[in-house]
């Protein structure tokens, strides 16, 4: 190789360094996880409650304020099929989230490494493959949403879960997208754009929601219209500034594009168990509603109790998932340095900070749990499932504090590239203990729906536990490892 070539190569490795983002990536670690993670925990409380009113107009919440013509596709039946739905969205979500984790967690230790050739070319990886996986879970999910609702029992609600599902399915590669440009924007420590984008597309879903619902009158198609076109919005945004603007960290440069097979290796490292990982919580989602339905034999009801409190559950852990993009960039550039005690130190700070935030939700959703359940069962037939959502509220909020342990110790192992790790004591807590422990608390013990309820939190905080003490086991013998070689 030539001089002048080696000397291309370091202005490349060293251009745009000076940003922002990578400044507070680099520096301090517990002044990066709180700059980090404040941004995406006000951006996600802020989708998370758009989860909420989402659930509200779907509901029949509010409709006499938008038209005085009943809309019938809201209600109880609607929000069943909105819980039928749920877990093969949150696929869609895993996999495009996954792939970012894996794409984030690699730009951060390059970055860490000083190695921007590296990055850029990881995040022109991720958006090309996310594409590529997109359209093929688009033509499966489509095509095949008649027969998946019918076989999940949907009764009633199939109709409604099938016309809901083909809108969201349609629009998969744009949630593909969103997830990738949002992930690309938090490896390299820009927080706070990732913040904007991510509250523009909830504030606009939910202008949009009662709009399509009610005025429209278009029912639970509506509520996936508004959903497919806030994200399109969003998604122009994330383009402009990733193309257009040019003021990033990352520099794309597709002409001169190859697959090479060591950063595929490196994003599906991390990527693939991190899929797996989310694609996890939907396949537990999809066993509880069978065994809601055809162990528990509590029908639409009981799954729209679930669909319904999990919503809940959603937003009183988000502080922690907020943490956890934080860690898995912080971790990430302080292992490629190869500085573990930074790392070590962003890793027990993130815990402690999520662990007195997690106590107080979890007291607070125990003790405002009436009131919660209230506002979600304003609609039709609703009334029928006020008694057991408030049961569901206070039981599973127990395990709202050992979520800080569990969320933390995963994102520290896909930080540094370890996403086996993280995956492994996830399926533990999810398609092992969750579905085990529901059918012998619902059956063996004749618990009935509220052992079901149990079982989630009893195998949350085992889970939590074991993913906690493997986490400090790894990074103790990092240390070790390092001084030994001193």
């Amino acid at each position: 190789m030539s001089k002048n070539s080696l000397k291309e190569d370091d202005s490349k490795s060293e251009r745009n360094t000076e940003t922002k983002g990578v400044k507070t990536l680099l520096g301090d670690p517990k002044k990066a996880i709180i700059k980090l993670a404040i941004p995406m925990i006000i951006a996600m409380f802020i989708q998370t409650l758009y989860n909420f009113v989402d659930a509200l107009w779907v509901s029949g919440f509010g409709a006499d304020l938008f038209t005085s013509v009943k809309v019938a596709d809201t209600g109880k039946l609607a929000l069943a099929a909105v819980g039928y739905v749920l877990p093969f969205y949150m696929i869609l979500i895993a996999l495009s989230t996954g792939i970012g984790l894996g794409a984030g967690s690699a730009i951060s230790r390059k970055i860490g490494a000083n190695n921007k050739e590296g990055a850029d070319n990881v995040a022109i990886h991720s958006i090309i493959l996310s594409f590529l996986i997109a359209i093929i879970f688009t033509l499966i999910l489509y095509f095949l949403s008649d027969k998946i609702f019918i076989w999940m029992g949907a009764g009633e609600s199939s109709q409604l879960a099938i016309i809901y599902g083909k809108i969201l399915f349609a629009g998969s590669i744009i949630v593909f997208f969103t997830n990738i440009a949002y992930a690309i924007l938090r490896g390299e420590g820009d927080a706070k754009r990732t913040m904007y984008a991510i509250i523009i597309g909830a504030v606009t879903n939910i202008i949009l929601d009662p709009i399509f619902i009610y005025t429209f009158r278009l029912g639970i198609a509506g509520a996936a219209y508004a959903t497919v076109l806030s994200m399109f919005i969003t998604s122009v945004i994330l383009i402009y500034w990733l193309f257009f603007k040019k003021d990033t960290y990352i520099s794309f440069k597709f002409r001169d594009f190859k697959f090479r097979k060591e950063i595929i290796i490196d994003i599906f490292d991390v990527g693939l168990p991190a899929s797996f990982q989310q694609l996890s919580l939907s396949i537990t989602m999809i066993l509880i509603n069978y065994i809601i339905v055809n162990v528990a034999h509590a029908g639409d009801n009981g799954v729209a109790v679930y669909s319904t409190g999990w919503r809940v559950v959603q937003m009183a852990i988000l502080p922690m998932l907020g943490l956890a993009t934080a860690i898995v960039s912080v971790t990430g550039a302080a292992y490629g340095a190869k500085d573990y005690q930074k790392l070590n130190i962003s890793f027990m700070y993130s815990i402690k900070f999520g662990l007195a935030i997690e106590i107080i939700i979890a007291l607070l959703t125990f003790l405002l749990a009436p009131f919660i359940t209230t506002i979600f069962t304003t609609g039709e037939g609703s009334i029928d499932i006020v008694h057991d959502l408030e049961i569901f509220l206070q039981i599973v909020c127990l395990f709202y504090p050992g979520a800080a342990f569990g969320i933390a110790s995963s994102s520290l192992f896909q930080g540094i590239g370890k996403g086996l790790y993280s995956l492994l004591t996830t399926l533990l807590r999810t398609v092992t203990l969750t579905p085990i422990l529901a059918i012998t608390f619902c059956c063996l013990f004749n618990f009935g729906l509220i052992g079901i309820w149990w079982a989630i939190v009893v195998a949350n905080l085992v889970g939590s536990m074991v993913s906690f003490i493997w986490a400090k086991i790894y990074v103790y013998n990092l240390e070790k490892h390092k001084i030994a070689t001193i």
